[in-house]
């Protein structure tokens, strides 16, 4: 079977020099393993995708010289792939209702670290410090009438004892130039959410339950998701779902070491092709032969 590989961008603002390197290296890869790219839009927010930013994805990519598959797979079409999921790991008792708004939990967290440090997971999050997971049935039951707000949060600490020791195939660049098997240690993650009230789905979850649809065997992405495998793994293995070959790659940053955004108009695909650049210099930019 051909290498399967796939670009998933969210339409909730235009692409940048970022975008453009790690679509045009999924598609090198295609391309000279004699594999497939997919096209993946992940509009799950709702209150932030937009139909036009899709359209200048599409547009940006043909640009761009990339070619993919039809037909494109929007996440906000597939939420009962999802609902499937999370019924899956609730029928197993990995899931639990939490009930604290963010600011009840930055509350909590700041009275935590009044006696000393509160751990926090990689991306810098502090770890989830409330007690919903100790709510009864009949206390879970009664707030979920009440209509409060509610966000389904995945047990980890049962979760990994289910899953056992877990790894992932690095070909990458890795967090910190691992490559090879690289152990993943979802523990440091907390107990993540998987779903909110008014989101169906999170990114950990539909990541998961889209690569594993769509066949998708070899995921190559930016360096700042390299931790985040800990957890897809995880939700792999609970699942029962394919383990692809993960390749994270560097991340384009400004010049003063940051990061790229969609707001940054100077790294802004549409503002290069304004400005009279080509595809052969969009290649140059960001260090592709």
């Amino acid at each position: 079977m051909p290498p399967v590989f796939r670009f998933a961008p969210s339409p909730n603002g235009y692409l940048h020099l970022g975008h453009a390197y790690s679509a045009l290296l999924n598609s090198d890869l295609a391309r000279q393993s004699g594999g497939r790219l997919l096209l993946r839009i992940e509009d799950i927010d709702s209150t932030r995708c937009r139909v036009e930013f899709e359209q200048a994805i599409f547009d940006d990519l043909a640009w761009l010289g990339i070619a993919w598959e039809q037909p494109v797979r929007r996440q906000s079409e597939h939420l009962t792939d999802y609902r499937a999921a999370l019924a899956r790991l609730a029928a197993e008792g990995l899931l639990y209702p939490s009930f604290e708004s963010r600011a009840e939990i930055a509350r909590l967290v700041a009275e935590r670290e009044a006696c000393g440090p509160w751990p926090r997971d990689p991306d810098g999050a502090p770890l989830y410090p409330g007690a919903a997971r100790r709510l009864s049935p009949d206390q879970q039951a009664r707030l979920l009438d009440q209509d409060a707000p509610s966000a389904l949060r995945l047990d980890m600490a049962t979760a990994c004892v289910r899953a056992g020791h877990l790894a992932w195939t690095e070909q990458g660049e890795g967090g910190d130039g691992e490559t090879g098997r690289v152990e993943a240690r979802p523990l440091e993650w907390g107990d993540v959410i998987l779903a909110r009230k008014e989101t169906p789905t999170s990114y950990h979850l539909s990541v998961v339950v889209d690569d594993a649809l769509q066949g998708v065997s070899e995921v190559v992405r930016g360096q700042d998701l390299f931790q985040a495998t800990a957890v897809h793994r995880l939700l792999q293995e609970l699942l029962g779902l394919p383990e692809p070959i993960y390749r994270h790659h560097r991340l384009i940053r400004d010049p003063a070491g940051h990061k790229l955004a969609k707001s940054s108009q100077s790294t802004g695909l549409r503002e290069l092709r304004a400005a009279g650049l080509r595809p052969t210099d969009i290649r140059q930019l960001v260090g592709l032969s």
